[in-house]
């Protein structure tokens, strides 16, 4: 019984270990798609980058910029969600034409600061403080809490 026991504690112990996220400098640790992504649309290097895991395996990377920015890549590095620091601008190539077209009709002073890719759509914040929510094909739903 002892060594059934010691067995399954064993076992409990490698689960918990491989359970907990991992951080790094390495930006080659990352999937080519996000390392292509960040070389294309951000200036500032990397800080970090935290490996969330689940069940043992990369679920997602979250990446945080010298200048305070964070993205979120999937495990094939496919970006998830972009949070700028201070005020800055999502950059254009992470925020769908219709979104950016009505932001720009109904929020004229506010830019873009972050914004979340789900499989219902999108959501976006602005620098005015104001949440709105999209569709997955960029259609205005509602302004969020």
């Amino acid at each position: 019984m002892k060594r059934v026991l010691l067995i399954l504690a064993v076992i409990a112990g490698v689960f918990s270990a491989s359970a907990r996220d991992n951080y790094s400098h390495d930006v080659n640790i990352l999937p080519a798609a996000a390392k292509a992504d960040l070389k294309k649309n951000f200036k500032a290097q990397v800080s970090h980058i935290k490996i969330d895991k689940e069940w043992g395996r990369i679920s997602e990377y979250d990446v945080v910029l010298t200048d305070g920015s964070e993205i979120t890549y999937d495990r094939s590095g496919n970006w998830k969600d972009v949070e700028m620091s201070r005020n800055r601008a999502v950059p254009a190539a992470y925020i769908p034409a219709a979104i950016a077209s009505f932001v720009n009709q109904n929020q004229k002073k506010a830019v873009i600061t972050g914004i979340e890719k789900n499989k219902s759509g999108y959501e976006v914040e602005l620098s005015n403080g104001i949440d709105m929510k999209f569709n997955s094909a960029g259609k205005f739903l509602r302004y969020d809490n």
